[in-house]
């Protein structure tokens, strides 16, 4: 899937936003509609849903792969449960290098029935905060610093799969950057209950990449973090390429980037979903940076999710 975000998605007065606002006031009245009509099942299992209101690159799936890791040296037994999209391939795998227990499916009530099936006694929803089908018993909404919530607007007036209103559905709001006491203000008038949280990328293997002239490639939906932390640890970027989340590579495209990094005598270095995406063109001279997730107050955090059990 081919999707570069629009740039008046972050401006509240472009002109193209404010003539598409009227068809995003058709996309509340749809999700108006939903949340009246779908009438919500409540399952006997713990479902833990890791969502996001603004369109891709707020960190979900790290989120979930952290949250799964620690249930399980709680002593829980979780599944990381997605919905199937084919496009999506590089994001499964990502997962699986990190976390072994994965539901695909392109039903999310079949995949929680096969969750209980199979002895799980946790199910982390990787995204699914807009499926009102599904009671969750907790719910996290991940921002990413940047962008929050860009313009504010739906879906195609702004970059919004859900009204801000939506924040009175959520227990938890995990941001990914640094604190931000405006935008705490902000939602906690929406939702005086949120709990909020902040989270940041550590790097496990920077020193592969010292000492060596770098061609940075990134087709994720939030680039910047990934450049912004090579340049906080002083890594010698030679040059960038910046694709749409999801990209999808054929040869040719490989053949240009592998000439690129000769040309300029290049180690080839990007994030580790997109490593997955191009693992099988068996790239020479290429590595990925790991990364893992570290959210402050942790013991907080990890206290709120163990109340569902009790």
């Amino acid at each position: 899937m081919k999707f570069n975000k629009p740039k008046f998605w972050d401006d509240k007065n472009s002109i193209i936003s404010i003539l598409l606002f009227p068809v995003s006031l058709i996309t509340l009245f749809i999700i108006f509609l939903r949340k009246k009509i779908i009438k919500t099942i409540k399952f006997d299992i713990p479902i833990i849903c890791i969502g996001n209101i603004y369109v891709g690159g707020t960190g979900k799936t790290p989120a979930a792969i952290f949250l799964a890791n620690e249930l399980l040296r709680l002593g829980k037994n979780p599944v990381i449960l997605r919905k199937f999209y084919q496009s999506h391939s590089d994001e499964h795998a990502f997962i699986k290098n990190q976390f072994e227990n994965l539901i695909l499916c392109k039903n999310r009530i079949e995949g929680i029935r096969k969750a209980k099936q199979f002895n799980y006694d946790t199910v982390i929803l990787d995204d699914g905060f807009q499926d009102c089908r599904i009671k969750k018993s907790i719910n996290i909404l991940c921002f990413n610093e940047r962008q929050l919530v860009g313009n504010g607007r739906l879906i195609p007036s702004g970059p919004l799969r859900d009204n801000l209103n939506s924040l009175k559905e959520a227990d938890i709001i995990l941001i990914n950057g640094s604190k931000n006491e405006n935008f705490e203000k902000k939602i906690l008038e929406i939702n005086k209950n949120l709990k909020i949280f902040y989270s940041s990328y550590e790097p496990k293997n920077i020193d592969d990449f010292k000492n060596k002239k770098l061609l940075a490639i990134a087709g994720i939906g939030n680039p910047s973090n990934f450049f912004e932390l090579l340049e906080k640890h002083n890594l010698n970027i030679e040059d960038r390429l910046i694709f749409p989340d999801h990209y999808q590579f054929n040869q040719i495209e490989i053949n240009k980037i592998i000439e690129q990094s000769e040309k300029k005598q290049c180690q080839i270095v990007m994030t580790e979903k997109d490593y997955f995406k191009v693992k099988h063109f068996n790239i020479q001279k290429s590595g990925y940076l790991e990364v893992s997730l570290k959210i402050n107050d942790k013991k907080d955090f990890i206290n709120i999710l163990n109340s569902i059990y009790e």
